[in-house]
């Protein structure tokens, strides 16, 4: 069966057409963070969990994600602000002054050390809004060993605050854990 000069240009201009009609559907698309592996978790050595912050420690057997990646960074990105001293020998971070906002990000968002000392701003559910600086890395990669406190991965949306962000953001020290909460570069 032969076809005319003109039949064809229509069937290349309708291929043309939808495949560039497919890369615009993909792009449209959010960009996802799969998970990218399993840790098993191992028991901590007697009294090495650091618990601080009602920390989870890794249990002997459990499996737990790891993430290299984390949502799409927004205006409003969603995130889980978690609690974190950054005082030397407690919960993890480098040693901050008292009463310095700091955080760290978990690991896609930390972005290889690319956001380090950039400032975030964090806003609650309450309304409140703080400036905090990045110093850290909420490790979604690795856990359950001796440079993770025996604590498992973090997740892969985890703003890891200082207690000075918290008390900016107006939460009583009794109610410090978890929150909800958005932040985006300044």
């Amino acid at each position: 069966m032969r076809r005319s000069p003109a039949a064809i240009s229509i069937l290349l201009f309708t291929l043309v057409t939808a495949s560039c009609l497919l890369d615009l559907e993909a792009e449209a698309k959010p960009q996802t963070c799969l998970p990218s592996g399993k840790l098993r978790g191992r028991k901590p050595p007697a009294k090495k969990c650091n618990q601080i912050h009602n920390s989870d420690c890794c249990v002997e057997g459990k499996l737990y994600t790891t993430y290299e990646c984390s949502p799409p960074i927004t205006e409003q990105t969603k995130a889980v602000l978690t609690l974190n001293s950054f005082e030397k020998g407690q919960d993890g971070g480098g040693a901050s002054e008292d009463g310095e906002r700091v955080v760290a990000l978990s690991s896609g968002w930390f972005d290889h050390r690319k956001s380090c000392l950039q400032r975030i701003k964090i806003t609650a559910g309450n309304g409140r809004s703080v400036v905090a600086k990045v110093v850290d890395e909420c490790d979604s990669t690795e856990g359950c060993d001796e440079e993770h406190d025996y604590q498992p991965p973090c997740p892969n949306n985890v703003v890891d605050a200082s207690p000075a962000v918290w008390d900016a953001l107006g939460v009583p020290s009794g109610e410090q854990g978890d929150l909800k909460v958005t932040w985006s570069f300044l």
